[in-house]
């Protein structure tokens, strides 16, 4: 057959090589030009952009890549290939379940049910036996493709498959089959049960159809699989060290911040301890703002409807705002964001050229309407502390601003501790406002910006936000995941919807270029990353109580309380433990809050007029004068960047 005949698809290799391949052969037969190590891992196939099973036929000729579980669209083939056995092994348990959805995840994958009865924990273990079952008989995965009405028909007693047979455009729906299980989807899938190797099922939550509180709710189970059982295992080991670093669990334990029924979902309480490391983060983010050339701002919590239509809000972002309140005949409501007081607040006089670059920052409380579904301990609240700031400037000086930001983020992430980053640029989206020229010009700013800084960055084409591009750092934390914490964003669109002006240097009024830009995110959310990151157990300067004093019975309390007050004098938060416990149950505690340091108190301590010091986790470090101590933890109590 002559090369680029109608009946062959000529295939490239990333290497370069092409290989002719007749229309009808499956892409398996491909693999015999693989080594014999990598044959046995690939999972599916890649055809120029499209991921296929590896039972596709080409149809064209185009570059072809062979995807393994070490892809990102192998472990997404992978895990939603588990879900499909997964949803096989429950329909068979629990007759009358009807099966909704069943994606990859992030990490793993789900499957959402409806159930005669709710699933129990105990049914898990039911469930995996099961799946191992399916696994071992190597049941392949067959893809067919149906019109329409045939789907309606296998699915007839499947709602929720309906609903979306319904929603899919064209004539034909493709089904996939293993077994006598068939499954409405898209693919692609691996070839068969038995590629799966090791998996778990980690959980049972509820989540309504379609995210919609209004909807029936439906069982969700979690899993995980991977290739080998060592992997799997690691995996195991990781949860249950994020599990222990929870910031749920740890901030209860540490009461640190809280919630409660009678106030509401979502809404944070900050206990005392709390207070004092918000306190100590607003304390140091306020002076280095300062340092910087910005200006402080406090703005209301609630504004007329109508300064959120002008703004945009009302359209492009009513489902996230509470609904309207009427006071005094005209409607209120409360704000989801700080940007537009700002711009009212530059807009009250005419400023000259030769006050820009203009800062201005705000630790704004905001108030957004998340589902309740999508709430998340600390991570996702419906009302939370923004460290917003919003600069002006002119076209000229965009560049520099976004440099002396990129240095700005990282001084205040590193301080906290973070080193390791994860740096986006992201680009116009398809739908977008503003003219072509105004984004390319800031694009640029802000790729300029990156590369002189030297930062290693990735481009999401098209992620930008509807008015304008922007940077997004995120951290990684001690277990590897990543939080996404501080922005750059360049906006086009408010100064326009609120007719920004200032006179330039030629007499002219001009249009501002306004940049909005958070480091830390939310205050909330922030500190939930630090618990986590820390496992609770704070850097010294940050720590809630930095000291622990401890008498070893009452005939020492009153020198304790000496030494306690003294201690707050010279400006550490101490905590004295003045109860009837034993001074092990004491220490225990102490070690269980995480506090730093804990001063020990005895006869002998009182009698040579010393201090015991423990550390945490490392015990007695040794006897110290209170001078010396004093000496000791000035110099601990100092930022030490990461």
């Amino acid at each position: 057959m002559l090369k680029g005949s109608k009946f062959m698809a000529n295939l490239r290799f990333p290497d370069g090589s092409i290989v002719e391949v007749p229309y009808g052969k499956p892409l398996k037969d491909l693999l015999e030009y693989l080594p014999q190590s990598v044959r046995k891992k690939v999972v599916c196939a890649k055809i120029d952009d499209e991921i296929v099973d590896l039972s596709a036929t080409p149809s064209h000729d185009g570059l072809i890549r062979f995807i393994t579980f070490d892809d990102i669209e192998g472990k997404s083939v992978y895990w939603h290939s588990t879900a499909h056995i997964m949803a096989q092994a429950v329909k068979e348990l629990f007759p009358g379940t009807k099966i909704a959805i069943g994606p990859s995840i992030e990490n793993g994958f789900y499957y959402d049910f409806d159930p005669p009865a709710p699933f129990k924990p105990e049914d898990l273990e039911k469930i995996e036996k099961r799946m191992k079952q399916i696994i071992s008989e190597n049941l392949p995965f067959m893809r067919k493709e149906i019109t329409k009405d045939e789907a309606r028909t296998i699915f007839k007693d499947e709602p929720y498959k309906l609903e979306l047979i319904e929603e899919i455009e064209g004539d034909k729906v493709s089904i996939y089959t293993q077994g006598g299980f068939k499954d409405l989807c898209r693919g692609p899938h691996i070839p068969s049960t038995g590629y799966i190797k090791a998996f778990k099922l980690l959980s049972i939550a509820g989540a309504y159809w379609c995210g919609n509180e209004k909807n029936p709710m439906l069982q969700r189970i979690y899993g995980i699989s991977f290739p080998s059982e060592n992997e799997l295992k690691e995996y195991i080991m990781k949860l249950e060290e994020a599990e222990r670093r929870d910031h749920r669990r740890l901030s209860k334990e540490l009461e640190l911040l809280g919630f409660d029924d009678d106030i509401g979902p979502g809404l944070v309480l900050w206990y005392p301890k709390g207070a004092i490391v918000r306190k100590i983060i607003e304390d140091f983010w306020k002076d280095e703002h300062l340092k910087r050339g910005y200006q402080l701002l406090y703005t209301p919590h609630i504004a007329r409807a109508r300064l959120w239509e002008i703004s945009g809000h009302a359209s492009f972002y009513a489902e996230n705002m509470f609904p309207a309140m009427e006071i005094e005949g005209a409607p209120y409501q409360l704000k989801p964001m700080n940007c537009p007081f700002h711009i009212i607040i530059f807009k009250k006089k005419l400023h000259s050229y030769k006050e820009f670059p203009i800062r201005w920052a705000e630790l704004g409380t905001v108030y957004r309407y998340e589902r309740s579904g999508v709430l998340h301990g600390f991570m996702r609240v419906r009302g939370f502390t923004q460290d917003d700031a919003h600069i002006f400037c002119r076209p000229q000086e965009l560049q520099a601003e976004v440099e002396e930001l990129i240095d700005f983020t990282f001084f205040m992430l590193s301080s906290f501790g973070f080193n390791e980053f994860e740096v986006h640029l992201s680009t116009r989206p398809e739908k977008f406002v503003g003219v072509i020229d105004n984004w390319d010009l800031a694009t640029e700013a802000l790729k300029n910006a990156l590369d002189k800084k030297n930062i290693n960055y990735v481009i999401d084409i098209g992620a930008g936000a509807f008015y304008g591009p922007k940077i997004d750092v995120n951290i990684k934390d001690a277990l590897g995941r990543i939080w996404q914490c501080s922005t750059i964003q360049v906006d086009f669109n408010i100064p326009e919807r609120f007719d920004l002006k200032y006179m330039d240097s030629d007499g002219t009024a001009k249009r501002p270029i306004m940049i909005h830009r958070a480091l830390l995110g939310s205050l909330e959310r922030f500190l939930g990353v630090l618990l986590e990151y820390y496992g609770g157990a704070f850097p010294f300067w940050l720590a809630p109580v930095q000291v622990a004093i401890i008498p070893i019975t009452d005939d020492e309390f009153e020198h304790a309380k000496r030494i306690n007050d003294r201690l707050i004098y010279d400006g550490f938060r101490v905590e004295l433990y003045g109860s009837n416990e034993k001074m092990n149950a004491k220490i225990r505690d102490a070690e269980m809050k995480k506090i730093p340091y804990m001063v020990v108190i005895g006869k002998k301590e009182v009698d040579e007029n010393k201090l015991a010091l423990r550390k945490h986790k490392a015990g007695m470090i040794g006897s110290f004068t209170y001078s010396e101590l004093v000496e000791l933890l000035k110099k601990e109590n100092k930022i030490v960047q990461g």
